[in-house]
């Protein structure tokens, strides 16, 4: 029974019919760097949830360590995965995170949380918004973590996450408007984020029973118990109530969830939210190839592009935005 093979993901990971997950990648543990600066940033692990031993990593320009009192922007980042693989300690996200603090002079807050299938949907929701919470608890300048006590600007906090990651930042910025603290959030970034829906976002979307099967599969590991399967509003986001200004949505051209990114700002521009949307279409390339590959022409615009979105102080006119929103 414990070698019949349920779900296969492969190469990411294998769920067997025992319940038992072979994880088969992600699961590589890259040490912070808090004293030997990488690419001119150093990194620290804190904890942030001792009730489930859940921690962050935190990245800071090792010029700005140095400096008093210097307030950078705060980004606060959620990994992907499918809710299933992937740590915030992962090469890969260490890599991204460090390569994007340097380029945008921010301060980032890279979040873990709890993964399916041992725990499933909802618990990767409530421990990001835990953490969330956690660093809003430095606003007054006396949280637990000095690093962000004396460098985060909170006037210019912003979401960004992957995938599973891009899902969780959006709900985490609707829950954040339901619960009256969205005024904290200027923009959000969404990467190949996971949305889906039984139906084509489209007539340009298109699916093959393969395809189709492979994702419903692949949310069943994530959210066993959702009632409405991929129709799940969890899953089929509803774009109302977005709290926040600003949001920028990367997407890639082979992804198969390259038309719902798409779809997703489409429904965001015609739903009466008066921010304003940015899209980034990475051409001829898979989901989160970029963040896999991070030596690559992709890799560096991707980097470049979620740095101009964070350094931006000034609010973009609709009239500068063509179709989609994509900037002229």
């Amino acid at each position: 029974m414990d070698s019949e093979i349920d779900v296969d993901n492969s190469p990411a990971y294998r769920v067997y019919k025992s319940g038992r997950i072979e994880r088969l990648s992600g699961e590589t543990f890259k040490p912070p760097s808090p004293l030997t600066p990488e690419n001119g940033v150093v990194s620290k692990d804190t904890l942030f949830s001792p009730e489930h031993n859940l921690s962050v990593r935190i990245f800071l320009p090792e010029k700005a360590s140095a400096a008093t009192g210097e307030k950078l922007p705060l980004l606060v980042y959620f990994h992907g995965g499918g809710f299933v693989i992937e740590t915030a300690f992962s090469p890969t996200y260490h890599t991204f995170l460090t390569t994007t603090v340097a380029a945008a002079g921010c301060l980032a807050v890279s979040v873990d949380y709890r993964r399916a299938p041992e725990f499933p949907i909802p618990v990767p929701y409530e421990d990001s918004w835990d953490a969330l919470k956690w660093v809003l608890s430095h606003i007054s300048g006396a949280g637990p973590e000095q690093w962000i006590n004396k460098h985060a600007d909170f006037e210019k906090l912003f979401l960004a996450g992957d995938s599973a990651g891009g899902n969780i930042c959006h709900h985490l910025a609707t829950r954040a408007k339901r619960e009256g603290i969205d005024s904290v959030i200027s923009g959000v970034v969404l990467i190949h984020p996971y949305f889906w829906g039984k139906a084509p976002v489209d007539e340009f979307e298109t699916r093959d029973e393969r395809k189709r099967k492979g994702v419903e599969a692949r949310w069943r590991v994530a959210s066993p118990n959702s009632e409405e399967g991929v129709d799940d509003p969890l899953f089929n986001v509803d774009i109302s109530g977005l709290g926040c200004g600003r949001v920028l949505v990367v997407v890639a051209g082979d992804d198969t969830f390259a038309r719902q990114g798409l779809g997703y700002v489409a429904k965001l521009e015609k739903s009466g939210w008066e921010g304003e949307v940015e899209v980034m279409e990475i051409k001829d390339e898979g989901h989160v190839h970029h963040l896999k590959s991070p030596d690559t022409d992709n890799a560096r615009k991707v980097v470049n592009k979620v740095a101009e979105f964070i350094q931006k102080s000034v609010v973009t006119t609709a009239s500068d935005f063509g179709p989609h929103g994509v900037s002229q």
